[in-house]
């Protein structure tokens, strides 16, 4: 089966920001979409490109990539480097699969977006969402973060954006109890969460919203997958003892 190749979708996106408190950095939108076809995955992708060739520009777009390339990516024997190539390795996969069992399999989908959740003149934060069906009974859902340090240009982790982890995972766990109903005295899976070792902990996704810094819990990661995502918002307000000097919020 011939793979048509994706359309390439740029449209000029945001403008230059003059307030700053605010980023100015200038994205399009790219949009990625596999032409119509009765024996081939769906695919759609969107997501933000900076304009500009500067540190924190190739830093963002390559975060970005890295991350729908890795969710696309059906073979750990192939070396993709590009968002064509990752959408051909989950295109071949499906392939595979359908010469094995040309009766059963179920035409795969995979749609993805990226947006940025929130920006000033130090973080940038993007949340990717994603949903891959890949076969079974449901497809799988899920939300990843990438936050980055405008002024250094790079990427940073979760680690770096607080000044006490420990104490801001304290705060959280009470947060958490009082949004879930779940007293103080219990232990954290008493009302049917699924903790490892009934112990709270942080989720691997944390970033930023207008809102405030919003803690995510992809599914199966705490909770079945009936319950879906976990979320918690901690508004900047009450988040800002525990955040890194110089992280301005």
């Amino acid at each position: 089966m011939k793979f048509s190749r994706l359309t390439f979708i740029p449209l000029l996106l945001l403008v230059i920001i003059s307030c700053e408190e605010e980023s100015n950095l200038v994205m399009e939108p790219i949009v990625y979409t596999n032409a119509p076809c009765d024996d081939c995955p769906e695919v759609s992708i969107e997501y933000p490109r900076v304009i500009e060739d500067t540190k924190i520009g190739r830093a963002v777009n390559a975060g970005i990539t890295e991350e729908i390339i890795g969710l696309l990516t059906f073979s750990d024997s192939l070396e993709v480097t590009d968002i064509n190539e990752a959408v051909n390795s989950f295109t071949m996969g499906y392939t595979e699969l359908k010469s094995v069992y040309p009766d059963e399999t179920v035409p795969w989908e995979a749609r993805i977006r990226a947006e940025v959740s929130f920006e000033n003149h130090r973080i940038l934060s993007v949340r990717l969402d994603s949903y891959l069906f890949t076969g079974g009974a449901h497809g799988y859902t899920s939300t990843n973060f990438l936050n980055f340090d405008v002024q250094k240009g790079e990427k940073i982790n979760t680690q770096e954006l607080f000044r006490d982890l420990l104490a801001f995972r304290s705060y959280a766990e009470e947060a958490f109890r009082k949004q879930e109903n779940i007293p103080a005295d219990a232990p954290i899976n008493s009302t049917g969460f699924m903790f490892e070792l009934d112990s709270f902990y942080l989720p691997a996704n944390i970033g930023l919203t207008p809102k405030g810094i919003l803690l995510l819990y992809n599914q199966y990661e705490v909770a079945s997958y009936a319950d879906g995502q976990i979320q918690l918002t901690i508004p900047f307000k009450e988040a800002k003892q525990f955040i890194t000097p110089g992280m301005k919020l």
